[in-house]
């Protein structure tokens, strides 16, 4: 077992703001926009979630890394955040089934980290501040140096990454004698989305983010589905047209978290960055159809519009709501077989609460 190197660490934040820890990881310097996730358990599946690719990651969690690094527990093939801030980098690892040590993990996915830091000071300034960019080195030590190599970071807003975690070639997953065919645009598609949707009789094909409407309907699917991914949806002018194109297919429709903003914005409702953004494994969410809550995964920083689907009634509903701050978790076009939610159903935060959604994909599949 590789022991952590014993080094400094540098967080130097947009606004100037600087947090000194220990070298985690890689020694190296890495950039991103920060935010932080308050989930308590499944950080390897929070690290390879493409949704958190160019981002750097405060975890909440006191301790990280202290069930070690199990190689199944994956939502894609790689590290996707950009870099790690954490109070405690356990390296030692009680769960005698994990493959690794975290420090092991992120030498081989090259990932730099800091620990030691006030992780709470961290949340707090964020939640005052906002999302903003912020750069960590363990090899430069002059502030003048990083601040200068920040101010090279793009902001996110405006930033169009899905293409980048995309998957270059068209691959299948599950049966292909099931029942119902699905193509899924991948913007950064979830491992268990995939599994989620074999689990319920559905043949599964993934393709590249800028795929046109004639590839997709070459496959002759039953439905379609938007993923999840990163980046500002408003710049995504190819997804926003083969959404549109795809609701001119008139099938089912569903969308999570990156997809269920662009089928919004393919129904002309607006998206913004959010001040901070939702992310963990702990979000209320009230279903206005049903009047039932769920506790939800969650991971965005971008929102639909309230107010313009408000305006446009005779058109879209809106069928879940966040019941901390009440924005927009879910939609449903009245006039077309789709719907979509912000948050994660294919997760796992404890409860399985949202799992029926992928149910009401299939029902619309079966009509």
């Amino acid at each position: 077992m590789s022991e952590i190197k014993d080094l400094p660490a540098v967080l130097l934040l947009e606004d100037g703001t600087v947090f000194h820890g220990k070298a985690a990881g890689k020694i190296g310097t890495t950039t991103g926009e920060i935010c932080f996730n308050t989930g308590m358990t499944g950080y390897q599946e929070i690290f390879t979630d493409p949704s958190y690719f160019g981002q750097l990651l405060v975890a909440t969690n006191a301790h990280i890394g202290n069930y070690g690094i199990k190689r199944s527990e994956v939502e894609s093939h790689s590290i996707k955040i950009a870099g790690l801030i954490c109070k405690n980098f356990t390296e030692k690892y009680s769960r005698q089934k994990a493959d690794e040590s975290i420090q092991e993990y992120f030498e081989e996915e090259g990932l730099v980290g800091i620990s030691n830091v006030d992780t709470r000071a961290i949340v707090r300034h964020i939640r005052d501040k906002g999302a903003m960019n912020a750069i960590i080195s363990s090899e430069i030590h002059d502030i003048e140096e990083l601040k200068r190599r920040l101010e090279a970071v793009p902001p996110m807003e405006g930033l169009e990454l899905a293409s980048q975690v995309s998957t270059k070639e068209s691959y299948v997953y599950g049966d292909p004698h099931a029942r119902f065919r699905v193509a899924a645009m991948d913007y950064g598609i979830k491992q268990n989305i995939l599994q989620c949707l074999a689990d319920r009789g559905c043949y599964v094909k993934i393709f590249p983010a800028k795929t046109s409407i004639e590839e997709l309907r070459a496959f002759n699917p039953t439905g379609y589905f938007l993923s999840n991914g990163p980046g500002d949806p408003a710049s995504m002018d190819y997804a926003i047209a083969t959404a549109k194109a795809i609701l001119e297919e008139d099938k089912p429709l569903f969308g999570i978290c990156l997809g269920h903003q662009l089928l919004a914005l393919a129904a002309d409702v607006p998206t913004h960055k959010m001040h901070h953004g939702h992310r963990g494994i702990n979000h209320p969410v009230k279903n206005l159809v049903t009047g039932h809550s769920e506790i939800t995964s969650q991971n965005h920083g971008f929102e639909v519009n309230r107010a313009v689907i408000e305006q446009k009634a005779d058109e879209i509903e809106i069928t879940h709501v966040n019941l901390n701050d009440n924005t927009v978790e879910g939609l449903r076009l009245k006039n077309k077989k789709a719907f979509s939610v912000q948050y994660h159903p294919e997760a796992s935060p404890g409860p399985h609460d949202a799992r029926y959604l992928f149910d009401e994909f299939i029902k619309l599949m079966q009509n």
